[in-house]
């Protein structure tokens, strides 16, 4: 079956993902604004429907994110969670009743062809299915560092774009640190069944880094405008995703010439979604 699997469920979490960004930033924009690190935050959205909404459409987006990470290599699945940002301001452009501008469905395309090219040249693929512990043990290390550094900074910052953007790069690094531990637990799952699954670390690990993770986008969200936080979320991910499949699980990417379509989409990438981020859709106001 090759690569469709991995991408049809990639697809599907992407989409899912997608849905419940536009959930929760609604539930998010609805609660006071906090100031500090709250995780009472998350008390106050679970009264409003709208954001258990969002969380189910998290819940489904996990299933089809461990069947994709199961199934291929991280750094194939996770950089096709690029297209979140494009899917989110469509689901919000339907439920606003507010038709997208022709130069977003360009960047839409841009985004979207970009990353078709990026991933054809890089080719992604091969790699180790079990990760040695002290290769883990660095990359924990460097993940937690990096993602308190980035939380610890936006959280000094005024409610602004440095805020958002230091908030939604330290999401995107437990997001994509999420994404490795879950690869791993898939593999205990295959080979030692669900008691190995119940028993292993790293499903403890993905777990707690992806709770981390909720609680950095909640307050990512509140922190300032898109056009800093879901840039610094998308790409951030994909990036350290990659990284991490590289560097974990060895997993393998063309070099040489490849080089050069691979920038090229990447560009186009980047363009794509800091146009849609600076020009997204207002959830509460429909502008």
């Amino acid at each position: 079956m090759g690569v469709a699997l991995p991408v049809l469920f990639a697809l599907l979490a992407a989409f899912s993902n997608a849905l419940a960004t536009v959930l929760q930033r609604r539930a998010a924009l609805s609660v006071p604004q906090s100031q500090g690190f709250r995780p009472g935050l998350v008390v106050d959205l679970l009264r409003r429907p709208v954001w258990i909404g969002g969380m189910l459409a998290v819940v489904v987006a996990g299933v089809g994110q461990a069947v994709a990470l199961a199934t291929g290599p991280l750094s194939l699945v996770q950089p096709l969670f690029v297209l979140e940002l494009p899917l989110a301001l469509l689901l919000a452009s339907l439920m606003t009743g507010r038709h997208l501008a022709p130069a977003m469905w360009l960047a839409v395309g841009g985004v979207v062809a970009g990353l078709g090219v990026a991933l054809a040249a890089a080719a992604p693929g091969g790699g180790e299915a079990d990760v040695p512990l002290d290769r883990w043990a660095l990359a924990l290390a460097a993940c937690a560092g990096a993602a308190v550094l980035l939380a610890a900074a936006g959280l000094k910052r005024p409610v602004g774009k440095a805020r958002a953007g230091c908030l939604g790069a330290a999401t995107a690094v437990c997001y994509a640190l999420t994404a490795a531990l879950l690869k791993d637990s898939m593999r205990v799952l295959d080979t030692d069944g669900v008691t190995g699954f119940l028993t292993t670390w790293q499903t403890y690990a993905f777990a707690a880094a992806g709770v981390g993770a909720v609680l950095l986008l909640e307050h990512a969200m509140q922190g300032g405008p898109l056009v800093a936080s879901q840039p610094a979320l998308t790409l951030g991910d994909a990036a350290v995703s990659l990284l991490l499949g590289m560097v974990l699980y060895r997993e393998d990417v063309r070099a040489g010439w490849w080089v050069v379509p691979q920038s090229f989409g990447v560009a186009l990438i980047v363009v794509g979604v800091l146009a849609l981020a600076r020009r997204g859709i207002d959830l509460r106001t429909g502008e």
